[in-house]
């Protein structure tokens, strides 16, 4: 089975760099992508940085930090999904 991108719609838009963004497209992950986060240790931030960069959103951990927690799930549970 191939593996496809993921598109994410929220129920409640998420705020990324002052814009409301309803819906999120999560690349399939890379070997790059595992290795561009590897040295960081924190688990939670290690899944921001990685969800944000898999969805092209260029988030910072301080802007995942103010969204909701049902919106995180939802990304967390999609990249847990490609694992």
């Amino acid at each position: 089975m191939a593996r496809v991108p993921l598109n994410i719609k929220f129920e409640k838009p998420i705020i990324i760099s002052g814009k409301e963004i309803p819906e999120v497209t999560m690349q399939v992950p890379k070997g790059k992508d595992m290795h561009l986060v590897s040295s960081i240790a924190n688990p939670i931030e290690r899944d921001f940085v990685l969800i944000s960069n898999l969805c092209g959103l260029n988030a910072t951990v301080e802007e995942f930090n103010e969204v909701d927690l049902k919106e995180i799930i939802q990304l967390q549970t999609a990249l847990k999904s490609f694992l």
